[in-house]
C-alpha cells in the first residue's frame, strides 16, 4: 500500500510538474490589427500571425486565438499554397490556403459567433498534422458560390424553351450563346442542376440530377435568360434550380493526419467541394457541426458541392451529434477507407498495390505494423487470414510525383491463392478504421443519400432526423471495384430514428430507405457474406411507396419494433415494389414491426 501511495505522489507531482512547464497563450486578433467588418484582407495578417505564434510556441503550451464577433474576410492575395492531395476531390494543384493550422499541438480558435467569408478559390481552412485542435463559434462561407441559383420564371414545354431569372447575387455573362457564371477570379459553365421546391427547399418529386439549359440562350433582360432548347415539364413556374459542375478541388476544412480533434458549433454554409474532409486522422468529435443555410431566411437553397461531411482512412472514434446537415449536393456523413488493388506479386512476402480511383491518391495508405486484410473483388469475399505490415514504401517514378502505387512487404507469408495474375484483390487497412457515434442529427433536403457507414468497428445511429433525403436515408456500402472504398460493417445499431419521405429520386444504390447494397459484381459465386451484425430497431418511416430496406449479402440482420406509416403526399414511382428486398441474407430476426398500426411480416 506504501509502494501505490508513493506511485501516486510521484505521479501527481510530474503531472503538476508538466503544467507549471506548460503555458496558456492567448491571442485577440484584435490586440494586433486583425479587425471584424474592416473589409480588408484577413488572409496574409492572419498567416503572418500564425507563423509567429508556432515559432514561439513548445508543445506543452497551450494557445487560445480569439476572434471577436463580425465577418473576416479571406482573399487569395497573400495567401499560402500548398500542394495537398484529398481524398475524393479533385487532385489538382496547388491549394490556396486561407487559414493552416499546421503541426500546432494544443490549439483552439474561438470564434465568437465569426463570419469567415472567402474569395475566389480557396480552401478555407487546413488542420495538417496537429493534435488537440477545437475550432469552436465560427461559419465559413463564400462571396461568390460556384453554385448558380436561379428561379423559373415561364415553361414552354410545347416549344421547348425556358426562361430563369438568375438570384441577386450571381454574375453571369453571355458568350457564344452560352451561360456562364462568373466570380472572383473564375467563371464556369453550370453543366447539371437540383430542381427545388419553391418555398419548402424539398427537392422536386423524382427528379434528380437534371439537365440545365446553359446552351443556346438569350438575355431577355438583366437577369433574366431564356433558354431556347431546354424541355422539363417538372419545372414548374417558381423552381429554385441549384445550376452547378462537377468540380470539387477543396473542402471547406481538410483535416489530415490529425489527432484529437474537435469542432464545437462550427457551421459551413458553401464550398466548392465538401464540407468537411478528414483523413488519416484519429478522434474526430463535432457537437453542433452544420453544413447548412443560414436560417429561414436564407435566400440559398444549396449548402456544398458534395458532401456534408466525409471521413477516409481514420480510425479511433468519429462522433458526430447535434448537427444540420441540409442543401448539399451529396451525403452529409460518408465514413470508409480505401481499397488498395494488387497489381503484382513480387514473392511470397511482396506485393505492388495501387490507389484506383482518379479522386483518391497522394497520401499515405499504411504504417508498419498495421492489420490488413485481403478481399476478392469479383465476388466480396474476404479472406480469413489477416497479415501485418512489415515495410511499405511508394514507388515514384519522379520524387515530385503524388503517392499512386506502394511496395509493401508483409510478416507472414501470403496465401498462395492470393494472386493478382489470376483474380482482381484488393487490400483492406483494419488500423485506420473508426468507431462511430452519429446521434441527434438532421439531414434535409439534399442530393443522392443521408447517411453512409463502412467501418467494421461499433457504430451507433440513433436519434435522427432524416427529412426528404432524395436518394436512400443510410446506405452501408463496400466497394472493391470502382469507388474502392471499404468495407464491411460487422457492428452497427440504427435505432429510434425518424424518416420522412425519403427516396424521392433515384441515384446509385438507393434501393430502399435504408439500402445495405455492397458492390458486387458476381454475386451467384459469393459463398461468404459481406455485411454481419445489422441491427434495425424502433424506427419510424414515414413514407409514400413501398420500399423500407433492401439487403445484399448479410449474415446476422435484425429489423425490429419499427412502425411503418404510409401517406399520399407523392405517388409511389419506385422499381422495387417489396417492402423488404433480400438477396443472400440469412439470420434474420424480423419481428414486432407495425404498418400503419397493423403488424406486419417479413414477405
Amino acid at each position: 500500500m506504501k509502494k501505490i501511495i508513493l506511485l501516486v505522489l510521484l505521479t501527481t507531482a510530474l503531472n503538476f510538474s508538466l503544467m507549471a512547464q506548460s503555458n496558456v497563450k492567448i491571442y485577440k486578433l484584435s490586440a494586433y490589427g486583425i479587425k471584424p467588418n474592416s473589409g480588408k484582407n484577413t488572409t496574409p495578417l492572419l498567416t503572418s500571425l500564425l507563423k509567429e505564434i508556432k515559432s514561439k510556441t513548445s508543445d506543452l503550451d497551450k494557445v487560445i486565438i480569439q476572434f471577436e464577433k463580425g465577418r473576416y474576410d479571406f482573399y487569395p492575395e497573400g495567401a499560402i499554397k500548398r500542394e495537398y492531395y484529398i481524398s475524393n476531390h479533385d487532385q489538382d494543384n496547388p491549394k490556396i490556403v486561407g487559414i493552416e493550422i499546421e503541426k500546432f499541438n494544443n490549439i483552439t480558435l474561438i470564434g465568437k459567433g465569426t463570419d469567415l467569408m472567402f474569395h475566389g478559390r480557396m480552401l478555407p481552412l487546413a488542420l495538417i498534422e496537429s493534435s488537440n485542435v477545437k475550432i469552436k463559434d465560427l461559419s465559413i462561407d463564400f462571396e461568390k458560390p460556384q453554385i448558380t441559383q436561379v428561379k423559373i420564371i415561364s415553361n414552354d414545354t410545347t416549344a421547348g424553351n425556358i426562361v430563369f431569372e438568375t438570384a441577386p447575387w450571381v454574375k453571369y455573362k453571355l458568350k457564344d450563346s452560352t451561360f456562364y457564371n462568373t466570380g472572383e477570379g473564375w467563371e464556369m459553365q453550370p453543366t447539371s442542376g437540383i430542381a427545388f421546391e419553391n418555398g419548402t427547399k424539398h427537392i422536386i418529386f423524382n427528379s434528380g440530377d437534371i439537365r440545365v439549359g446553359t446552351k443556346s440562350v438569350s438575355e431577355v433582360s438583366p437577369g433574366k435568360i431564356k433558354a431556347y432548347h431546354w424541355k422539363n415539364k417538372k419545372l414548374i413556374s417558381g423552381t429554385v434550380i441549384a445550376m452547378r459542375s462537377w468540380h470539387r478541388p477543396a473542402p471547406g476544412i481538410f483535416v489530415h493526419k490529425g489527432k484529437n480533434i474537435s469542432f464545437e458549433n462550427v457551421k459551413v454554409h458553401y464550398a466548392e467541394g465538401m464540407g468537411l474532409l478528414a483523413q488519416l486522422t484519429e478522434n474526430i468529435y463535432m457537437d453542433g457541426f452544420g453544413v447548412c443555410l443560414r436560417g429561414k431566411n436564407d435566400p440559398r437553397y444549396f449548402t456544398t458541392q458534395a458532401d456534408a461531411t466525409h471521413f477516409s482512412g481514420c480510425k479511433g472514434e468519429i462522433i458526430s451529434k447535434n448537427g444540420l446537415y441540409e442543401g448539399m449536393m451529396d451525403d452529409a456523413i460518408n465514413i470508409h477507407g480505401t481499397y488498395l488493388k494488387i497489381t503484382k506479386k513480387l514473392d511470397d512476402h511482396t506485393v505492388i498495390a495501387n490507389y484506383m480511383h482518379e479522386q483518391s491518391y497522394g497520401f499515405d495508405w499504411g504504417n508498419i505494423q498495421d492489420t490488413v486484410q485481403f478481399i476478392q473483388s469479383k465476388t466480396m469475399e474476404l479472406w480469413n487470414a489477416k497479415n501485418t505490415i512489415a515495410a511499405i514504401k511508394p514507388i515514384l517514378r519522379n520524387s515530385t510525383d503524388p503517392i499512386k502505387e506502394f511496395k509493401i512487404e508483409f510478416t507472414k507469408a501470403l496465401d498462395p491463392v492470393i494472386d493478382p495474375s489470376k483474380q482482381d484483390i484488393g487490400i483492406e487497412n483494419l488500423s485506420w478504421t473508426p468507431s462511430v457515434v452519429f446521434t441527434g442529427n438532421t439531414i434535409r433536403n439534399n442530393r443522392a443519400r443521408g447517411a453512409l457507414f463502412s467501418t467494421p468497428k461499433p457504430t451507433l445511429v440513433a436519434n435522427n432526423l432524416f427529412d426528404h433525403t432524395s436518394g436512400c436515408a443510410i446506405l452501408l456500402c463496400g466497394d472493391s471495384n470502382g469507388w474502392y472504398e471499404t468495407g464491411s460493417c460487422r457492428d452497427i445499431t440504427i435505432r429510434d430514428n425518424k424518416f420522412v419521405n425519403a427516396l424521392t429520386s433515384m441515384y446509385q444504390f438507393t434501393s430502399a430507405i435504408i439500402s445495405i447494397y455492397p458492390e458486387i459484381p458476381d454475386l451467384t459465386n459469393q459463398k461468404k457474406y459481406f455485411h454481419s451484425g445489422i441491427r434495425i430497431l424502433n424506427n419510424q418511416f414515414d413514407t409514400f411507396d413501398q420500399p423500407i430496406l433492401y439487403a445484399k449479402s448479410v449474415d446476422g440482420l435484425v429489423f425490429t419494433g419499427n412502425k411503418i406509416q404510409t401517406n399520399k403526399e407523392y405517388p409511389a414511382f419506385h422499381s422495387n415494389k417489396k417492402r423488404f428486398l433480400f438477396e443472400r441474407v440469412i439470420g434474420v430476426d424480423f419481428s414486432d414491426n407495425k404498418v400503419d398500426g397493423k403488424p406486419i411480416e417479413m414477405l
